[in-house]
Order: C-alpha cells, then sequence, then structure tokens
C-alpha cells in the first residue's frame, strides 16, 4: 500500500470523430432542456449541438431514450444509455440546464466532473463536450473530467481500495485548431489542484512540517525551481518567532520553504517582468494548542495547511506552464499542539521584521506564521502579494462552505474576487475596516493576535495581516477555512476531502497579471 501522493492523469488524446469501433468506450453528450417548462414537459432533453455532430439516427435514438427515462436535461442531470447505431458500449448524457449561445466555462466544467463520477473505473472515456461554443470550454471539459474522476486511495488497503480507480483514458471529440493546447491547459491545471488535494488529503500522521517541506522540495526540483528550506534552528536564529512560537509544543519541528519560479528569463527584457509573492498556511495539524479546539470534527484540521498545498501547486504550475513573470511562494510550515512546551495564552513573541504580539489565543495561529512569511516576502520587493490560507472559522459564519473571502488592497482585491468568480471558485471581496485595528490593541506588546469581541473575525484576521504588508505592494488575503476541504457530499468536479481550492484562482491571476500587468 503506498502512502505517498501522486496524482497520476489518465492519458487524454483529442480525435476528430468517433473511432469506427470503440467497443469499451462510453460516450459522453451533453443535453440541454426546453427553453421552457412547457416545451421541457413535451419534449424532454435534446442533445446539444457539438463537433462533431453525432449522426442523425444517434441523435433521435438518444433523444428517444432520454424521453422514455422522463430527463429533462437539469444541470449536472446523468442518465446512462445503451445507443444501437453508434459504436460504444454506451452513453452517458449529461444536462447542462437550458440552450445557450455560448457555454459559461465552469458549467462545462461541472457537467464533466458530474459525468466523471458516474463513470469513475471505466477504462476508455470518449467525451462529446469538446465541441460546445464558448471560450475556454475545451480545457474546461478535461478539468472537470479529471477532477471528478480524483480519488486519493493511498490509505487504502487491497480490502478496500477501488479494483480500478479514475478513469483509464479520455478521448476528447473536437476539430478545434487549438485543441491540443487547450487539452494541455486543462490537464495542466487539473494535476496541480489533484496535488493540492492530494497534500490537504494526507493525514498528519504522515504529513507533518519536516515531511511537508521536504515533498514541496521534491515537486520543486522536478519542476525546475529554486528551493530554500529553513529549518528550526535557522527560523530561530533568524528571527521567525511567530512560526517558531507555534511550532514550539511540537515533537516535529516546524520549517518554511521558499520555491521561486523564475519565469522573467523566458522575456527578451527580462526587467519588464512582473514580481508575484505566494504565500500560503501551511499547518499541518491544528489542535488549537493550549486554547484547545472541541474534539468534534477536529479531524478536519487535517485540511490546516490547505492555503500552502495550493500555493505550492500554483508556483509548480507556473513554470510547467511557462509564465513569463517571477514568482515566489513563502510557506511557513508548523504544526499546533499543546505540551509542556507549547507557547501559552499571554505570552508575547516577536514576528520576523520586529513587531512584537501578545498571544491572547493560541488557536489563532495562522496569522502569526502568515505574518512571519508575508514580511519575508515583502523582502523580494513585489509588485503583488497573494496569501491564502484556512483562516477563520468566521468565514464560513459570513460566507458559508464554498465561497472564499477576499481582503486586501481594494483595487487588487476586486480583480482577484472577479477572477476567481470567472474560473468557478466564487470569491467575494470583503471590505478590511480600518476601526477594527483598535480591536488588536495590546497592554503590553504592539498587537495582540486576537480582539476581544465576537465579531467580524475574518476581517479582523485580514486586518492583522495587512500590518505585515511592505508600504506599496497590491496584495490580497484569501480566506479559504471552508473552501479548501469539502465535508459534505460530492458536487460537480469536487468530491469529498481536499477540494484544491484556490489554486486554479491563483493561476488565473498569475496568468492575468502577464497579460495585464
Amino acid at each position: 500500500m503506498s502512502t505517498e501522493p501522486g496524482y497520476q492523469s489518465p492519458a487524454v488524446t483529442v480525435t476528430a470523430a468517433l473511432p469506427s469501433s470503440a467497443d469499451e468506450a462510453v460516450l459522453i453528450v451533453p443535453v440541454v432542456s426546453a427553453d421552457d417548462d412547457a416545451e421541457a414537459s413535451a419534449a424532454g432533453a435534446t442533445v446539444a449541438a457539438t463537433t462533431p455532430a453525432l449522426p442523425a439516427e444517434a441523435v433521435a435514438e438518444i433523444e428517444a431514450a432520454l424521453r422514455a427515462v422522463g430527463a429533462k436535461g437539469g444541470s449536472e442531470q446523468v442518465n446512462r444509455l445503451v445507443v444501437a447505431s453508434l459504436p460504444v458500449a454506451s452513453v452517458l448524457t449529461v444536462g447542462l440546464g437550458k440552450p445557450r449561445d455560448s457555454w459559461p466555462a465552469d458549467t462545462v466544467r461541472k457537467a464533466a466532473g458530474s459525468a466523471a463520477r458516474a463513470l469513475n473505473g471505466t477504462a476508455t472515456v470518449i467525451s462529446g463536450l469538446g465541441g460546445l461554443p464558448g471560450d475556454g470550454v475545451l480545457a474546461a471539459g478535461v478539468e472537470g473530467l479529471l477532477l471528478g474522476a480524483y480519488r486519493f486511495t493511498a490509505f487504502r488497503s487491497d480490502k478496500t481500495a477501488p479494483k480500478e480507480p479514475g478513469l483509464g483514458a479520455v478521448r476528447v471529440l473536437s476539430t478545434a485548431a487549438d485543441a491540443e493546447e487547450q487539452v494541455a491547459r486543462g490537464t495542466d491545471i487539473a494535476a496541480a489542484v489533484a496535488t493540492a488535494r492530494d497534500f490537504v488529503n494526507t493525514p498528519p500522521s504522515h504529513l507533518f512540517p519536516a515531511e511537508f517541506a521536504e515533498r514541496a522540495r521534491a515537486l520543486g526540483e522536478a519542476a525546475g525551481l529554486e528551493v530554500e528550506v529553513l529549518d528550526e534552528q535557522q527560523l530561530a536564529e533568524a528571527g521567525f518567532g511567530g512560526v517558531v512560537g507555534v511550532g514550539k509544543g511540537s515533537s516535529r519541528p516546524p520549517r518554511l520553504v521558499r520555491l521561486t519560479h523564475h519565469g522573467s528569463r523566458l522575456l527578451d527584457r527580462p526587467d519588464g517582468a512582473k514580481k508575484v509573492a505566494l504565500v500560503g498556511k501551511g499547518i499541518t495539524f491544528d489542535t488549537g494548542g493550549i486554547s484547545i479546539k472541541p474534539a468534534a470534527s477536529m479531524h478536519h484540521m487535517t485540511s490546516d495547511m490547505g492555503g500552502a498545498a495550493a500555493v505550492i501547486a500554483t508556483v509548480s504550475l507556473a513554470a510547467r506552464r511557462g509564465l513569463p513573470i517571477d514568482v515566489t511562494a513563502t510557506v511557513p510550515m508548523a504544526e499546533n499542539m499543546p505540551s509542556s512546551t507549547a507557547q501559552r495564552p499571554g505570552d508575547v513573541l516577536t514576528q520576523y521584521g520586529g513587531i512584537t504580539v501578545e498571544v491572547l489565543n493560541t488557536d489563532a495561529e495562522g496569522r502569526l506564521i502568515l505574518a512571519d512569511a508575508i514580511v519575508r516576502a515583502c523582502e523580494d520587493n513585489p509588485d503583488y502579494l497573494i496569501e491564502t490560507s484556512t483562516l477563520t472559522g468566521a468565514q464560513t459564519v459570513a460566507l458559508g462552505a464554498r465561497i472564499p473571502g477576499v481582503m486586501g488592497s481594494d483595487e487588487f482585491r476586486d480583480r482577484v474576487a472577479a477572477i476567481s468568480q470567472n474560473v468557478g471558485e466564487n470569491g467575494w471581496a470583503m471590505p478590511l475596516p480600518d476601526e477594527l485595528k483598535e480591536d488588536l490593541k495590546s497592554t503590553v506588546a504592539d498587537l495582540a493576535n486576537v480582539s476581544g469581541q465576537r465579531f467580524a473575525g475574518m476581517l479582523v484576521a485580514g486586518v492583522y495581516l495587512r500590518e505585515f504588508v511592505a508600504d506599496g505592494v497590491d496584495w490580497v488575503h484569501i480566506d479559504v477555512a471552508g473552501p479548501a476541504y469539502n465535508s459534505g457530499g460530492a458536487w460537480g468536479y469536487t468530491g469529498k476531502g481536499g477540494t484544491g481550492v484556490p489554486t486554479r484562482t491563483m493561476f488565473a491571476v498569475l496568468e492575468d497579471i502577464v497579460a495585464n500587468g
């Protein structure tokens, strides 16, 4: 039984037409509902236009079968059919909802994910989603198929492991000139998200700070990144008081990892490239420390390094896709445990850079390690800083389990939130009211790590982090406390466990900076 994460994507190829014989394959066919309820009740679902088109005989056969089972073509509704006129084992129809002239990429991504979840364990899948009209839908369909088929089986014995996990091979029906590039893009993005999911899903018994750092090193070196790892002695000597303080209670000491993609070297004028800093929270397990959490659902705190996982995956993806931009990820890693050596409520520590902090609550530890990392990242003089973390339970209270809170510099915050919504990760812009800083005053230090009020916890954490961002740096903080880990049922291309959010948002922001500065 392997305990190493390592998502292996099925082979994805492009084909212009259905093969003459594919007896073991399942063909995915997108269908739509009628324009109004009256038509829907009469006509049921109809086959959406695809390229290349299905034979008229097959379309009629599919639509007759859908009417027979009462299918309406609603979003993500799936039906398995046998279509005698097609050279495949079966057809899986997946609903897109009401017809459109151009399809949003995330609609196609979700439909593909739902289809993949219905087909897990299938040797060969032929996707008819690639011919739908819309920007980037072919790549989105590939992403959805691969992410919908994702399963984490590293700790399953032969007794419970699926005999045929995931999909075998994927063929995408398309005649688009850029089909190969879109498939490569979708495959690369899905692999990055799956890598982040693997990290989150690996239990803390096997992913502690030193191990996390070594896996990040291996991933970075494989992607051609420059890698630096600081151990506990180096962290203490350099003055990383937040990371050291949070890690004091654990027998497994902290680390700080730096991964750099020198994308400016791909330009004729490297001095013209933008520099972006990424920072991600890497708490490999969070008990709350001395301010210990309730036992119920504490096991979900295996996901408290979701921000770090996404940042590591994003910088590696930037290298794989050859983005002409300099990107450095600064990733603090620690385990927050209660013990005789743990920091106590009331202790004072000195963050990297010199700000002193009274630790009123040891369960507000993420902001302590992030503050160190933010100051270190700003020493590189980045144009932009993107930090993400599973930071506050208040995020789920305010925005629920699927919507990240985006805070920071007003213009950049709104830009990142809009991009996040466009890629289907649904970030929502939130304010950082100046008056909340008053609640972080300490009687003995420069700052307290928590407010004395029970309100606006997500915003208070953002205000705390703002204190450590260098002047002139456009920055955002993305709180993914809920969205990084799905503790409910599967939906779309998102299964239970780690989601990989906000990897796709951060990568899309990097691409937007390349395109628009």
